[in-house]
């Protein structure tokens, strides 16, 4: 319990010693007065591109501090892929010279004449005349995946080196020289007059001196080549501007946490007496959940176990080690509180539920339903009635519990994932089959062939909850259902295996807004996994190959996550939270 006694901060003596009611007290805090960001804004307006310079020298020291701020600028990844060469050696560049010339000439031969006169009267003798040249190249032969942020945009590297370009461009301003940029040569050759090593690219050279011209507009823009567009004709809002023929992008109709939320929790975790994000990825899996409690709705985070139950008809092809029957059995043990799940959660101090979604003991009328292979896993129809049915649950679990951690159980039910991931991922089957529970070589087989056969059946199929009736089954539209309800609800979502983390795809595919209530509990054994599980953007909690079910991993991990939410009401503090109440 805590003391009431306020703790002094621990301070780094390096790095951020800000604190957040420091940085919540005083936007601004971090802003340059008022005259350094006038002098800044000055000089990035009368930043030129500069065409005719004297001869006169320029001190080594001014090239070292405009080649420093190149050195500071941004880079994916903190790569600093940029290498700067200086260029005096006046046979080198009347070469350059000769190379932009003629590229010059080649460009506007490809012009009409008009465009092409202009071109031509583009003065280009900077390359002779400025006292400095520059060529800043890019070391690009780190492999892309091996810098972050490179493997998604792998032109990101020479987007930094443009940044130092930009860097240096203002700090030569700022020392009033002139700079202009040339582009106007064949990269290879000019990387075979400088010696550059295979995979170093050039961006073009720099003209660097003391301008002979002071320009008060840019100069393409004086010559009439072009005119800079309004600022308002190249901000848009949200999304690209459609064009009368185009369709829309899908709008979200539900509402994720907003950034008060989620910096709100973020600012209450940070006067205790730890380093921030001390528990790595769990603290911001806390996180997460407590951004959908509403501030004293509840003085503990209550977590319900929601097992969702199913059989399914594929089982007739030979897909599984145990037959149907055994979905009932574990099911009714559940009910009375003795199946693996349902102790688990009891021992965790959880409540737990079990909703029957069509287990074939129970009275439900599952005529509707088919195999995969030969129908439709549902109809149409009771996909959607089946996913309100998951709506509705949430709205009631809400009004009780904070999150729930969500399990299933459903012989069969790997298989139906697998489909479900192939067809979501645009995967072939054999990378998203699995062994599933006590299978072997043979039963592996069988279930590649039979999701073989059933996506040839459905077809190529965008719409999420079309490839849901195609190919799912009873407890994945329940589930799915559940998933959208607790976006809409703010119940945190916390996922077992790889059925529930498809369910979940399925729901994100129908609005990306439910991806901000879900917490991926655990990593199964299931190949396809690992795939939805980045196609989804989680972590996982637990990474122990757990293939119990019935929700264990997603209980295991909410254990976890709830021992540390309870453990921050009693660390000790270094100040007091400010708390703020709308009147």
């Amino acid at each position: 319990m805590q003391t009431g006694e306020l703790w002094e901060r621990p301070l780094p003596r390096i790095g951020d010693i800000s604190t957040s009611a420091e940085r919540s007290a005083d936007l601004s805090g971090w802003s340059f007065d008022q005259t350094s960001r006038d002098a800044l804004h000055r000089i990035i307006e009368a930043r030129r591109d500069i065409r005719k310079f004297r001869p006169d020298s320029i001190a080594p020291e001014v090239i070292h501090r405009i080649l420093s701020a190149g050195h500071r600028a941004p880079s994916v990844g903190h790569s600093q892929p940029w290498r700067f060469i200086t260029v005096t050696d006046p046979a080198i560049r009347q070469t350059a010279a000769v190379m932009a010339d003629r590229e010059r000439l080649r460009q506007a031969a490809a012009l009409n004449p008009d465009s092409a006169r202009r071109l031509l009267d583009l003065q280009l003798e900077g390359i002779r005349e400025a006292p400095v040249g520059m060529v800043v190249a890019c070391d690009r032969r780190t492999s892309a995946q091996g810098v972050l942020g490179r493997a998604t945009f792998p032109d990101a590297d020479m987007w930094s080196a443009a940044c130092a370009i930009q860097n240096i461009w203002l700090a030569a301003r700022a020392e009033g020289l002139g700079l202009g940029w040339v582009t106007l040569f064949e990269p290879s050759e000019l990387a075979k007059l400088l010696n550059l090593p295979s995979g170093v690219e050039t961006l073009g050279w720099l003209c660097i001196g003391w301008p002979d011209e002071r320009p008060p507009a840019p100069g393409l823009e004086r010559v009439g080549w072009s005119k800079r567009l309004p600022l308002e004709d190249v901000i848009y809002e949200n999304l690209w501007p459609q064009s009368p023929n185009e369709t829309s992008a899908p709008k979200s109709h539900l509402i994720a946490p907003n950034q008060d939320e989620i910096v709100r929790v973020r600012d209450e975790v940070d006067p205790l007496l730890t380093t921030p994000s001390s528990l790595g990825t769990l603290d911001r899996a806390v996180d997460k959940l407590l951004s959908l409690q509403e501030r004293g709705h509840r003085e503990e985070f209550k977590v319900l176990s929601l097992i969702v139950a199913s059989d399914h008809l594929v089982t007739q092809f030979d897909i599984s080690a145990f037959e149907s029957r055994v979905s009932e059995e574990i099911a009714a043990a559940t009910e009375v509180g003795c199946s693996v799940g349902a102790s688990l959660a009891t021992a965790a101090g959880f409540s737990f539920r079990l909703h029957d979604a069509g287990l074939f003991s129970r009275g439900r009328d599952l005529s509707r339903r088919g195999n995969i292979v030969d129908s439709a896993g549902l109809t149409y129809d009771e996909t959607e009635e089946l996913i309100q049915e998951g709506i509705t649950l949430a709205k009631e679990i809400s009004e009780k519990y904070d999150a729930i951690a969500l399990g299933e159980i459903g012989i069969g039910n790997t298989t139906i994932a697998a489909a479900l991931a192939s067809a979501l991922l645009n995967e072939l089957p054999s990378e998203m089959v699995g062994l599933g529970a006590g299978s072997d070589s043979e039963i592996l087989a069988n279930k590649e062939r039979v999701i073989t056969q059933a996506l040839k059946r459905v077809g190529s199929i965008d719409d999420p909850s079309s490839i849901l009736a195609e190919l799912g089954g009873g407890e994945f539209a329940v589930m799915v259902g559940v998933i959208l309800g607790a976006t809409k609800y703010r119940l945190g979502v916390i996922l077992d295996g790889l059925a529930t983390s498809t369910a979940a795809l399925i729901a994100v595919r129908i609005d990306s807004a439910c991806q901000a209530v879900l917490i991926a509990g655990q990593r199964s054994r299931e190949r396809a996994h690992i795939s939805v599980l980045e196609e989804l953007g989680l972590e996982a909690v637990l990474d122990n190959r757990i293939r119990s079910g019935e929700g264990g991993g997603a209980i295991l991990a909410a254990s976890i996550l709830t021992t540390i939410a309870r453990a921050r009401r009693s660390t000790a503090r270094t100040e007091k939270i400010r708390i703020e109440v709308d009147e």
